[in-house]
């Protein structure tokens, strides 16, 4: 075609393809990644076993370099560094409080962020872990429920905070002796059961054997009352369960905990009864926070006794000195208070510990965990990740 007038001839540098975003392996169950791999190229008849191995070397021994899994083929390892990463969360800040209690504020490839805390104690360590950005439940004591729910957490997530606190505490291999970090609680940020499926994946991957060989019987999820999932977290992920009860009256707790006005009282605690896991070896934790002049009378304290025994519940409370933070409607009961109300308990014959508060110098103490994040449109979670990869081009 003949073109006409007077034109420049202007050389456009040619752009070259982008290379494809490398899949990351954490969070990935075995069968898919046995499909990760096979998608690759790894042979089929390979596949199972390099399964094993990639598994092993990730979650017994923590490596997040595939050029350190010595037992694999270098030609294998090459094909694994050109299409996946194993990956941890970005760390945005890291605090220690006087007491010990860590706290990160961590943050995803979409540009959203979320707290975990880890809790030294004499004779455990346990890692606090988030299941959501935000949360619906908008309990009014809770710091977190003053955030709306931006988006769920996805296996790797939940995963990957485990993870960072081992490396963190140079805690690998898995089954070292004497290890710190014993326990973990999903009492983050966010209701876990409003996340099952990627909360029973990221469990399910902490509890296998051949890796981080958590027993579930040191892990504990917590929940405001999500009834009609209790039984089945019960019998599909078989850990420990904490209810945050936090009132025994239903004006007290419909104002508290709103999650009350779907699910009563006495609903929940006939689930709690229904608990397939629940036994005295493994008693349902009520956990209770204490409000002045709110949920902390005697009748408060002897209605909760009357409650548990009616429902024939293996369970023990466990009350929370009320932690502050800013714009809270309420204050912490008195101390002798709380004392008083943890004794009546004792003496029905059920055990209620006063929690001592941990972190608060750093906001890292129960019901005080929130982050900046806010719910965005898909188009802008596009265009930041797409910033983001430019710039680590």
């Amino acid at each position: 075609m003949e073109m006409t007038g007077p034109f420049d001839l202007v050389v456009v540098p040619r752009v070259q393809a982008l290379p494809a975003i490398r899949r990351d392996l954490l969070g990935l169950d075995r069968l898919e990644l046995r499909q990760a791999l096979i998608d690759v190229g790894i042979p089929e008849k390979q596949a199972k076993m390099r399964v094993t191995q990639i598994w092993q070397w990730i979650y017994h021994r923590g490596v997040t370099d595939f050029q350190l899994m010595l037992n694999i083929a270098k030609d294998v390892r090459l094909t694994l560094s050109e299409h996946f990463i194993i990956g941890r969360p970005e760390v945005v800040t890291a605090q220690i409080s006087e007491d010990g209690t860590r706290k990160w504020l961590l943050r995803t490839v979409d540009g959203n962020d979320y707290e975990m805390v880890f809790i030294p104690d004499a004779d455990r360590g346990t890692l606090c872990v988030s299941s959501q950005i935000g949360c619906t439940l908008a309990c009014r004591f809770c710091y977190t429920g003053t955030m709306k729910l931006v988006r769920n957490l996805t296996p790797d997530e939940i995963v990957g905070q485990i993870m960072l606190a081992r490396d963190a505490l140079g805690e690998w291999p898995s089954a070292t002796e004497g290890r710190l970090l014993t326990n973990i609680v999903m009492m983050g940020m966010g209701e876990p059961l409003y996340n099952f499926d990627n909360v029973k994946k990221a469990l399910h991957i902490l509890m296998d054997e051949e890796g981080i060989q958590m027993s579930r019987r040191r892990i504990t999820l917590s929940t405001s009352g999500v009834v009609p999932l209790m039984t089945k977290a019960g019998y599909e992920i078989g850990v420990n369960l904490a209810v945050s009860l936090h009132a025994v009256r239903k004006d007290i707790r419909d104002e508290i905990v709103p999650l009350n006005k779907k699910y009563g009282i006495e609903e929940l605690l006939q689930a709690c009864a229904d608990y397939p896991t629940a036994n005295n070896a493994r008693r349902i934790t009520f956990e209770y926070v204490m409000l002045k002049n709110k949920n902390d009378s005697d009748a408060d304290a002897h209605e909760l006794v009357r409650l548990i025994k009616k429902y024939k519940i293996p369970g023990k409370v466990n009350l929370i000195p009320f932690n502050p933070w800013p714009g809270s409607a309420y204050e912490c009961s008195d101390w002798g208070r709380i004392e008083t109300f943890s004794d009546i308990i004792f003496q029905s014959g059920i055990s209620a510990p006063i929690r001592t508060p941990r972190g608060r110098d750093i906001m890292a103490a129960c019901g005080q965990l929130k982050s900046a994040s806010e719910k965005i449109s898909v188009a802008e979670i596009a265009r930041r990740q797409a910033a983001k990869e430019a710039v680590q081009l």
